[in-house]
């Protein structure tokens, strides 16, 4: 299988901590897309030109991270890191969302300041976005989830946006999120796959 994916981006990295968890890391090939590029493979696999993508032996394409997560714990045997229990699956599911969510509200505060010149950024949309963010992080602080050494899909998708957050935002949520602070360098230390698919620049 093909792994479009880059290095940097957080819901790549679910997927990369997905397959080491999985044992499936030895049947992916990570390849590094262009975006830009019109004939790059990434737009045939995905119409949104977005990563990651999981192109199957078959040539089939799975997208996005929650679907692409859902595939992996299906080829592992299932019930892995997508629990089957129906309140597991739908609190593992929803807090994915949530995280899920606040990851795309980091994303476009980034776009929005590295793709304009400072004068003709958009401060409503950055702090609209940035309140999103917020009301995640203060919602999860007050009740955050276990930490093991399998996580679900929610707990991985906590613990990039955390990770993210620290990689593009100099880790501003600790001060004020001191359980979610705990729970990360808790998660880092259960499951090694998480550091081992630290975020960088390529």
């Amino acid at each position: 299988m093909i792994l479009h994916s880059y290095l940097s981006s957080p819901f790549a990295r679910k997927v990369r901590i997905a397959l080491i968890l999985l044992n499936l890391a030895d049947r992916v090939v990570t390849r590094k897309p262009d975006l830009d590029d019109p004939i790059d493979p990434v737009r045939q696999a995905n119409p949104l030109n977005k990563v990651p993508v999981l192109v199957r032996d078959d040539g089939i394409a799975v997208l996005d991270s929650p679907v692409i997560l859902e595939y992996l714990d299906h080829l592992a045997g299932g019930g892995i890191i997508l629990p089957r229990e129906p309140e597991a699956r739908f609190r593992a599911l929803t807090l994915q969302a949530l995280c899920d969510g606040a990851l795309d509200a980091c994303l476009m505060i980034r776009n929005e300041t590295i793709f304009r010149p400072e004068k003709f950024h958009f401060v409503g949309s950055i702090e609209h976005q940035a309140g999103k963010v917020r009301s995640v992080l203060d919602a999860i602080e007050a009740n955050p989830p276990a930490v093991s050494a399998m996580p679900d899909v929610g707990q991985i998708t906590l613990a990039c946006l955390l990770g993210y957050r620290d990689f593009r935002f100099d880790g501003s949520w600790r001060d004020k999120h001191p359980r979610l602070h705990a729970w990360h360098d808790a998660f880092a230390a259960a499951v090694p796959a998480f550091v081992a698919t630290a975020p960088r620049d390529e």
